[in-house]
């Protein structure tokens, strides 16, 4: 609904529809924190650890190509994410020491990031009162930006994913393929048909917008490996001049648009201005761990988290869908995505329970063939010393731990060599 107020490039319905819009995302999101802080409650404690890494053989980006270990703590109703990785400044990656803890209420939750260098805390309530419901009234400098950009749409084409096992051996011995990581045993799965697909729509914007938006392009597309392909529908114009207007080109009547007799898209006719879209299409293949015996759960342990994040983000929203599809049986302990012919990203679990090296306040117990984890209630705390100065983004919460290839599109942009800059727009847009 939003894309489309904008491609009408009418400000005033766009910033109704976006007020319309904010006010149901919150109206239904904050009736769904009771159900999910009681998921989070009988999910299993645990602490793991989650290394990402970027590579790439060619020698320029593998020195840009980030890499961070996030540790996940999990206690009842609340989540704890530290991590090191905080932006990009001129030529080198910002380190730093973070942790964005999630305190579940009877009436709502708590948004924490601790800075522990600066030993600041910035804080945001999210309670299901209508007290905030003045902030979603969109500004308008987001109107504008709406109106002059591309319309962007990234999603994970799943229909045609299919995962098959990988062998090891030499023909006629071959066998199903297993690896060890780190001390688990686990099978390597292949998974095909996975595409990335970006649709950009730009019937609104004018010359010079579309202009600039064309000054971000660059020849860098073949040798990443992108398929890109242009949609631009011309419209089918009928006699009837009646209801010709700049929102209405094909001179659809209203009795036409509520037939449903009639099939206007194969006519090539739709209300609104001529679409203008590009798509491209990113093909790639994954490779996945599988371990039967991990001491977590996907469904039990992850996807509530993944649940939490997808309150205010629509990518983890994404991430979501992508992890409910019929995986192969068994706990991705490893995956690794060959995202461009230049760039890898790898995703490894790790020190599960502390089993592998001690953490402060994590514990293990084991009993009989049972293992479980104890945390203790100060990592959730902010320490008593620490500074609260002003309100956090949520949103920061949300995003820290996307990192994919949507996690380039943030803004670490900022300071980065033109060169590099241009390589990873191309990735990401």
């Amino acid at each position: 609904m939003v894309q489309e107020a904008v491609a009408t490039g009418d400000p005033e319905l766009l910033h109704m529809v976006l007020e319309r819009r904010d006010y149901q995302r919150y109206t239904s999101r904050m009736a769904g924190i009771p159900g999910l802080l009681q998921r989070l409650k009988e999910a299993p404690d645990f602490y793991v650890e989650m290394k990402w890494e970027f590579t790439s053989w060619v020698p320029l980006v593998s020195r840009m190509c980030p890499s961070d270990t996030y540790k996940v703590y999990k206690q009842g109703s609340n989540v704890r994410i530290d991590t090191t990785l905080l932006g990009f400044d001129h030529t080198s990656w910002q380190r730093g020491n973070r942790s964005y803890v999630f305190q579940g209420h009877n009436d709502g939750a708590t948004m924490m990031e601790i800075d522990h260098d600066l030993q600041q805390v910035y804080c945001e309530q999210m309670r299901t009162t209508d007290d905030a419901l003045g902030i979603l009234i969109p500004n308008e400098e987001s109107v504008s930006q709406r109106l002059t950009t591309p319309i962007v749409t990234t999603y994970i084409d799943t229909e045609k994913i299919s995962f098959e096992r990988n062998k090891a051996g030499m023909w006629g011995w071959r066998s199903d393929k297993t690896e060890a990581v780190n001390g688990y045993d686990c099978k390597v799965f292949s998974a095909t048909n996975v595409e990335l697909v970006t649709k950009t729509r730009t019937e609104h914007l004018t010359d010079t917008d579309k202009a600039r938006s064309k000054n971000n392009k660059h020849p860098l597309h073949n040798f990443l490996g992108i398929a890109e392909v242009g949609e631009n529908p011309v419209p089918a114009i009928t006699p009837n001049e009646e209801y010709s207007n700049s929102s209405n080109p094909c001179n659809i009547t209203p009795e036409e648009y509520f037939d449903k007799n009639i099939d206007l898209d194969a006519q090539g006719r739709d209300i609104g201005r001529p679409k203008e879209v590009n798509v491209k299409v990113q093909k790639f293949k994954a490779n996945l761990w599988l371990c039967e015996n991990y001491p977590l759960s996907l469904p039990e342990q992850i996807l509530p988290i993944v649940d939490l994040m997808a309150i205010s983000s629509s990518h983890f929203a994404k991430l979501k869908d992508f992890i409910q599809m019929q995986l192969p049986s068994g706990f991705p302990v490893k995956i690794e995505i060959p995202l461009f012919h230049v760039l890898n990203a790898r995703i490894t679990f790790g020190n599960i329970f502390a089993m592998d090296a001690e953490v402060p306040h994590v514990t293990k117990i084991q009993e009989d063939d049972r293992l479980t984890c104890v945390l203790d209630e100060s990592l959730f705390r902010c320490p008593a010393s620490y500074t609260q100065i002003g309100n956090g983004n949520a949103s920061t919460f949300f995003s820290c731990l996307f990192i994919t290839f949507l996690f380039f599109r943030t803004s670490m942009f900022k300071g980065w060599p033109k060169c590099m800059s241009t390589i990873l727009r191309e990735i990401i847009n």
